[in-house]
């Protein structure tokens, strides 16, 4: 952190004379990001982190943002120059990077953004929701429940539901664990089909679309970033995806039980301001949830297999569309005014 202490120090002057006010004026912060990969949701999160942080801090902030491309390893190496810098603050966005963060440093204060589960991530028995020493954070955990209930909601007559998951990931694991329990319970059969990295990504969901009545994708960073390939494959063959998450939800499923990654990483950026300017003891902040959860569906590819979804559903877009809209309407609105004024 560089503040005027050592200034003030070299020139002899007692910071106890210094205005606290004038101090906080002149602190400033350099945060290092690591992000596991681009994709939507998380891109999502990492803005969200940074104009909470721009907001409240404007200027005194300096982020160091770097994405680690889908490698873990590569997360060891960012959060280690980040340890090297001595950054303020490091956001670990997604579990590897989290796992990454954890290993490489005790003692700079930790955020997590978009891990679903820390007990799994940390490997903490009897999780209680604070972690305890240098981290916390936010989780993406939707209703797992909730979206066991929408499979059955939209897809009453399925028989055999197929998993589809990164074994790789731990979180995702823990999703299709759960979720298999709620499906079995209402008397669906399940069958996991889990690839290791997107390399067998293909041939796992070609197999998975010959023998499955609907496939159901947790929030998983793997097959965020290669929904493509997944769609490729399930669309032809008329097999609906349900996913964990809307980005998954949009480039390759029929619906979704989903939060909002933006407001969950602005969440996470109040987080750090009150760790960083109000000195807040992260060792005793709670790991946070989203507030709220909302049904969307993809309505293209709804349309393509046919598939009809209730009312309290909300197309993916169509959110944007009429906030774009709205500005429209007030930018016009407030021309118009301006133009009979003048006259």
């Amino acid at each position: 952190m560089k503040k005027v202490f050592a200034v003030l120090a070299s020139m002899g002057i007692a910071a106890s004379l210094i205005p606290t006010a004038v101090m906080a004026e002149e602190a400033s912060y350099t945060v290092g990001i690591c992000q596991l990969v681009q994709h939507e949701a998380l891109d999502a999160a990492t803005q969200g982190f940074k104009d909470a942080l721009t907001e409240e801090l404007g200027d005194a902030v300096t982020f160091d943002e770097q994405n680690a491309q889908g490698d873990s390893n590569t997360c060891s190496t960012i959060i280690n120059s980040f340890v090297s810098a001595d950054v303020d603050l490091i956001l670990a966005n997604a579990t590897a990077a989290l796992q990454a963060a954890a290993a490489g440093t005790s003692e700079i204060p930790l955020l997590g953004t978009a891990v679903t589960e820390y007990g799994v991530a940390l490997d903490i028995a009897d999780f209680d929701g604070t972690v305890g020493g240098n981290i916390s954070g936010t989780s993406d955990l939707a209703p797992l429940d909730g979206q066991a209930e929408m499979i059955q909601e939209l897809f009453p007559d399925a028989e055999t539901i197929g998993l589809l998951y990164c074994s790789a990931e731990a979180n995702s694991q823990y999703q299709v664990d759960t979720v298999r329990g709620y499906l079995e319970e209402m008397g669906y059969t399940c069958q996991d089909y889990s690839f290791s990295d997107s390399n067998d990504l293909a041939s796992i969901v070609t197999t998975a679309a010959s023998s499955c009545d609907v496939i159901y994708v947790p929030t998983d960073n793997t097959a965020a970033s290669n929904t493509e390939i997944i769609n490729n494959v399930c669309l032809p063959a008329g097999v609906p995806i349900v996913a964990g998450e809307e980005g998954i939800c949009e480039g390759c499923g029929v619906a979704t039980l989903s939060i909002d990654y933006y407001e969950l990483g602005y969440a996470t950026g109040e987080m750090a301001v009150r760790i960083l300017r109000d000195g807040e003891d992260i060792s005793e902040m709670p790991i946070e949830y989203a507030p709220t959860f909302t049904k969307k569906y993809n309505a293209d590819i709804c349309q393509e297999l046919g598939v009809e979804v209730p009312d309290d559903y909300v197309a993916i877009g169509a959110e944007e569309e009429a906030a774009e809209g709205e500005t429209e309407t007030a930018t016009e609105e407030t021309a118009e005014t301006e133009t009979e004024a003048a006259e």
